[in-house]
């Protein structure tokens, strides 16, 4: 059986470099990559794929399981943290082992071990899929600041000069770091559709639905200032699909 590709995320860069090595003494793991950043780890995830991702719980930026809201194609994940208490959870999203520090070899040797028998078809694992947790916040990152937006009170998303701005029933934008595509595969597909190319719609805060000529249509949406957009021809039928009409 080929080697197992692994990716190691963790908050203190000493816990990275112990795992790595223990993961290297194995013979049976080509580490991809590490990272102490969460933020930096989901961009790299989203690009690249591995068999299996170590994951931290307890980090300040992102904790473990918003990680795994932000990536829409999930690996295996061994969860590693200093605390007990977060086992259930981890169940809960079918992680394949959950380590408690400090790491040692037989615990790693369990996991590699679990996982080459779902690999080879000898133990089941049911895919992450159909217990999908879509992400509550987002982050948005401005110079060394980075705020967390709950996407429950975002109207929409926009793209505008290469950067995807998220609008919020305040009036308020900031940027997010992901484009319009990959926020429509990420986030809940019975609330967001996308309007047009460059616009993904949050249904939650459609008010007024009008007809505009060349059979688009005009939103008009549930903010003080009566937000208006315009929905492509191509888009309006699944608009209406998911609005009922």
């Amino acid at each position: 059986m080929s080697r197992i590709t692994a990716y190691v995320v963790d908050d203190e860069p000493l816990a990275v470099e112990r795992l790595v090595r223990l993961l290297e003494r194995t013979n049976r793991v080509t580490v991809a990559g590490t990272s102490s950043d969460p933020l930096h780890a989901v961009h790299w995830l989203r690009h690249h794929e591995v068999d299996v991702l170590f994951l931290d719980i307890e980090m300040p930026e992102l904790p473990g399981f918003e990680v795994l809201e932000q990536i829409s194609k999930q690996p295996f994940v061994v969860f590693t943290t200093a605390y007990d208490q977060y086992a259930l959870k981890a169940f809960e999203v079918h992680s394949v082992d959950y380590l408690l520090k400090p790491i040692d070899p037989a615990g790693v040797a369990r996991a590699l071990d679990k996982i080459e028998r779902i690999r080879s078809g000898a133990e089941p694992h049911q895919d992450l899929g159909p217990l999908r947790q879509f992400p509550r916040r987002l982050p948005s990152r401005t110079g060394e600041k980075i705020e967390f937006i709950d996407v429950s009170g975002i109207t929409h998303f926009y793209a505008e000069d290469k950067l995807t701005f998220a609008a919020s029933a305040t009036g308020s934008t900031h940027i997010i770091d992901a484009s319009i595509s990959e926020l429509e595969t990420r986030l809940d597909p019975n609330r967001w559709v996308r309007i047009h190319r460059s616009t993904l719609l949050n249904t939650d805060y459609v008010q007024e639905l009008h007809g505009f000529f060349g059979g688009r249509l005009v939103v008009r949406l549930k903010t003080p200032s009566r937000v208006e957009l315009t929905v492509a021809r191509d888009r309006a039928a699944s608009l209406k699909l998911r609005l009922g009409l």
